[in-house]
């Protein structure tokens, strides 16, 4: 995501496979004991149960069923598809991305759930009340000459009627997917509409009006103690990262493109958190041209680890596809199969799983990664041909799933990211 306007490739086979408290808060200063452990013992069971899945066969006494996990959640109604599509930045997306999923016939291996609407209490949890306030006073009436506006980030770009209702579809949609993990309902909840990681308590940023990340782990710290978020997109998390900077309980995790001029500006390696935060902040600074075998050797170094030092209870993982080739953004030069690995390595944990979607500005490529993303979700395996749909000639001329990179250079020096390894390798040292 950034900021800026947006623009309105040539794709084989592809394998998708507490206690209460009054207020729950974004900086860890009110959080929920969480159940009662001991952090090493917890730490090695997970680990060892995580091997041992991977490693072979799980021994089973002789008539013993073997326990399926339920179908992912995947959020959806006809009503939040139309408010996230008249979003000026990204219109009719989420139309694309949903019908191309249906097209494939992936709902019929998920649980369709449908999002609620958060209320002005829920999105208090971590924006301020004059924000949200001054947010609904412009969705409604328009007012694009209010001195407060620039101060809230709400310049006339960003005034058109129906924001606030479209700012609140989208949070309540990531707070409804977290809140099937969070009762047990699944292990992985979609909400690919979501990811709007920019938005600050008290301010709109890159066209993100409220932070439905944010809002997604403080429902998830309900009941998990340690919430790991992973963010790949283009773009850093900014917004993420700013809002539990002072907590150890959230450990944010970015790669994206750190540039100078580039939006946002941050995220350098040295910026790692405050307080008690610190170095629970990993940021991986990445250039231009990079490519899926570069990119997922990166993210695995990286994650694996974070998951022997962080032990995480739950994961929060943004995939935004402004990372892929084609992209108007025309600084990575990723594939589907590249985050598709990401993914894969992250579902392999078998831990609680809100997937966010977030940055994707040529529309169908988004749409196409997302759908392949479902795919690895599910373990299935989409034909390379687009299969027929309302959205079909979108798709043209090649009519398939596939994304070819382009002639683009890698910018990224092995040197320089090995250095940034060994910078994020050190400062892990201190997780505890």
């Amino acid at each position: 995501m950034l900021r800026g306007s947006v623009l309105c490739a040539t794709p084989k086979h592809f394998r998708g496979g507490v206690e209460p408290s009054s207020r729950l808060l974004a900086d860890g200063r009110t959080t929920p004991p969480g159940r009662p452990r001991g952090r090493k013992s917890v730490r090695g069971g997970a680990r060892a149960a995580t091997g041992a899945a991977l490693a072979g066969p799980l021994r089973l006494t002789p008539g013993a069923p073997m326990a399926q996990p339920p179908p992912p959640v995947y959020v959806y109604s006809a009503e939040y598809v139309a408010r996230c599509d008249a979003l000026c930045k990204v219109p009719r997306r989420a139309s694309m991305v949903h019908s191309l999923i249906t097209a494939y016939s992936l709902l019929d291996h998920m649980r369709v759930v449908k999002p609620k609407v958060a209320s002005m209490e829920e999105m208090a949890s971590f924006h301020t009340d004059a924000y949200l306030q001054h947010l609904q006073k412009v969705s409604s009436d328009g007012d694009d000459d209010h001195p407060e506006s620039a101060e809230y980030g709400l310049g006339p770009p960003h005034q058109h009627p129906g924001i606030f209702d479209y700012a609140a579809a989208v949070g309540g949609a990531t707070i409804t997917a977290a809140q099937s993990l969070v009762e047990g309902e699944c292990r992985v909840a979609i909400n690919w509409p979501g990811g709007w990681h920019h938005a600050k308590k008290d301010e709109a940023s890159g066209f993100c009006y409220v932070n439905d990340a944010v809002l997604g782990i403080l429902q998830l710290r309900r009941k998990f103690d340690r919430v790991l978020y992973v963010d790949l997109d283009l773009h850093h998390g900014d917004g993420v990262e700013d809002a539990f900077s002072f907590t150890s309980k959230v450990m944010t995790v970015s790669l994206h493109k750190f540039s100078p001029g580039f939006f946002p500006g941050t995220g350098d390696v040295t910026d790692v958190g405050l307080g008690k935060g610190r170095y629970y902040s990993v940021n991986v600074p990445i250039q231009d041209g990079i490519q899926d075998e570069k990119y997922f050797q990166i993210c695995e170094t990286v994650l694996k680890e974070i998951y022997a030092a962080f032990s995480p209870d739950a994961i929060v993982l943004q995939l935004g596809a402004d990372t892929i080739a084609g992209d108007p953004m025309c600084s990575f030069n990723m594939t589907p199969e590249g985050i598709g690995k990401c993914l894969s390595y992250v579902l392999q944990w078998q831990l609680p799983t809100l997937i966010l979607g977030g940055g994707g500005y040529h529309l169908a490529n988004t749409a196409r990664c997302w759908t392949y993303l479902t795919g690895i979700i599910l373990g299935r395996t989409l034909s390379s041909e687009i299969p027929d749909h309302e959205f079909f000639t979108h798709y043209g001329p090649d009519y398939v799933l596939e994304i070819t990179p382009s002639c683009r250079p890698d910018r990224n020096e092995p040197q320089r990211i090995q250095e940034i390894l060994r910078h994020v390798k050190g400062n892990l040292k201190y997780v505890v």
